[in-house]
């Protein structure tokens, strides 16, 4: 049994996972079929902070986190939703014919196959940080000294210490259980009732400890690092190099290699739990914008991450040369660009080679869209930029210092959306990029995202706000039934799609009618764009869905 948990958000790289145009307001429309596109939403990448722990067992991986959120999967490549809801789930352990769940507020839960879940009655509110198997009996840890002991995973008997520590995880080898805290503290016990402390000889807190190769290994971290110990019988501990300054939050054993993982993206590996080699993952980056063109998505996001996908379900991350965050990107004319912070802007012909391009401004660009033959980049403190070949840009003057956060393109003009004034949100209309009018929005509220198609201006932002315009003039206030933010919208088949704070995906064929989707997750989405039939939103933690 392979077991290692994740504790805090940002820490490893998931997989790919299946659930039940433009960018910073730009967006494009076009024909797709499918009566389901932007009804019907499928989870392509959740790369981070999602899942706390996962174990292996009777040919099956299962993984859990944050949300109540289980996963399954044969072979660790593909994954399948199994449930959503309730608390946070930190850890699983699999033993006797069953996997047994830990989490908030006492949680358990406990399954004879990984897709049909029982909740079991702990006898504890305290919050449960981890659980295994050993010896016929199941050991659940946790806050405030809380241990549990059961033979079968439903029936469970509090084994408390008079402590103050928390525990944050447990492991069984060599015939002894493990559980490993705060402050460095490990207990080890024969039978997981009678329990010994032990001299760990550090003051990190402990997450995670794993037992393979005949050798106990514990993580953790405090002020200066990753911590690693070792041991060959729970009672005698010795410190080893991590190498990291990143604290260590979980670690595992199997095929004869020890992992460890923790704070942005860190994994380490070993051989015998003493000489540690860093690995390669996925940084922590949150796509931002997305975009369709030339047969291609394109999203965009921290640190220079450029992700791209023909289909929108397997993406290839790309080297944008750059470390600054970008928000927005387009297509047009034969070429992406991608902006973002400190004036920068990228082109690329295929969306894999990537050019930075001289800006005339260092303020940060938030949405950029083409349109009659000339890309438009909008940003902070009222900056407009236009260019005739995404190479050569001019600044435009503009009587405003709000941040302009979306711009858009259709029937002539340009619309440009951004943050409230002294009277109400900016909307900024203009037929060429270069000479701008104030419009009145008639909403006191910040608006981040416009879009245009089936001949009506869609602009959303603060607070659910919605309105409509046929004309880039007029605007009126809709209802989204929703007051999270909305930050960004597309139009598509007919369709249009609003992302927003905390996951709303909002559709309307009509821009007036709003219907919210369910979602089984609840993170942001920043940015959504359709083509070739299908709807592609993008968000924190990696997130990319799609649509049908």
């Amino acid at each position: 049994m392979k077991t290692f948990g994740l504790y805090e958000e940002g820490f490893l790289a998931a997989c790919n996972i299946n659930g039940g145009g433009g960018t910073g307001g730009g967006s494009g429309g076009g024909e797709g079929g499918g009566r389901e596109v932007g009804t019907t939403w499928t989870l392509r990448s959740w790369r981070f902070g999602v899942f706390y722990g996962v174990t292996y067992g009777n040919g099956l991986f299962v993984a859990v986190g944050e949300w109540g959120t289980i996963l399954t999967s044969p072979d660790g490549v593909n994954w399948t939703w199994q449930a959503l809801g309730g608390y946070d789930l930190k850890s699983v352990a699999y033993g006797n014919g069953t996997f047994v769940a830990v989490g908030l507020r006492g949680t358990i839960l406990t399954s004879p196959d990984g897709v049909n879940w029982t909740q079991r009655t702990s006898g504890t509110r305290s919050w449960l940080s981890g659980v295994t198997y050993g010896n016929g009996t199941f050991v659940a840890v946790g806050e405030s000294g809380t241990i549990l002991t059961s033979p079968d995973g439903v029936n469970w008997t509090s084994r408390a210490l008079w402590t103050i520590y928390s525990f944050n995880g447990v492991a069984y080898g060599n015939d002894t259980f493990v559980a490993v805290g705060e402050w460095g503290t490990i207990l080890t016990s024969p039978d997981g009732v009678n329990w010994t402390w032990r001299t760990s000889g550090t003051s990190s807190w402990l997450y995670g400890v794993a037992y393979g190769n005949g050798l106990l290994v514990a993580v953790g971290g405090f002020n200066d690092g990753g911590t690693i110990l070792t041991s060959p019988d729970g009672v005698t501990w010795m410190q080893q190099t991590s190498g990291t300054g990143n604290w260590l939050l979980g670690v595992a054993y199997g095929d004869g290699l020890f992992v460890a993982v923790g704070g942005w993206g860190t994994i380490l590996t070993s051989p015998e739990g003493v000489t540690w080699t860093r690995r390669t993952s996925w940084t922590r980056s949150w796509p931002s914008g997305v975009t369709y063109g030339n047969g291609l998505f394109v999203a965009v996001g921290d640190g220079g991450t450029i992700l791209t996908s023909p289909e929108g379900v397997t993406w290839t991350r790309r080297t944008s040369g750059t470390d600054h965050d970008l928000s927005g990107v387009a297509y047009g004319n034969g070429l992406f660009v991608a902006v973002g912070e400190s004036g920068t802007i990228l082109t690329s012909r295929d969306g894999a080679n990537w050019t930075q391009r001289a800006s005339p401004t260092s303020d940060r660009l938030r949405g950029v869209v083409y349109g009659n033959g000339t890309f438009v980049a909008v940003g902070w403190n009222g900056t407009i930029l236009t260019s005739p070949d995404g190479v050569n840009w001019t600044q435009q003057t503009l009587w405003t210092r709000q941040r302009l956060r979306g711009v858009t393109y259709g029937n002539g003009l340009f619309v440009a959306v951004g943050d409230s004034g002294i009277i109400s949100g900016t909307i900024l209309t203009s037929p060429d990029g270069v000479n701008w009018t104030w419009r009145t929005s008639g909403t006191y509220r910040s608006l981040y995202g416009v879009t245009y198609g089936n001949g009506l201006f869609v602009a959303v932002g603060e607070d659910g706000a919605i309105l409509t315009s046929p004309d880039g003039v007029t605007w009126t206030l809709r209802n989204s039934g929703t007051n999270r933010d909305l930050y960004d919208v597309a139009y598509g088949n007919g369709l249009f799609v609003a992302v927003g704070e905390e996951g709303p995906i909002l559709t309307s064929p009509d821009g007036v009618n709003w219907t919210a989707r369910a979602l089984k997750f609840y993170r942001s989405l920043n940015g959504v764009a359709y083509g070739n039939g299908t709807f592609v939103a993008v968000g924190e933690e990696g997130i990319i869905l799609t649509s049908p």
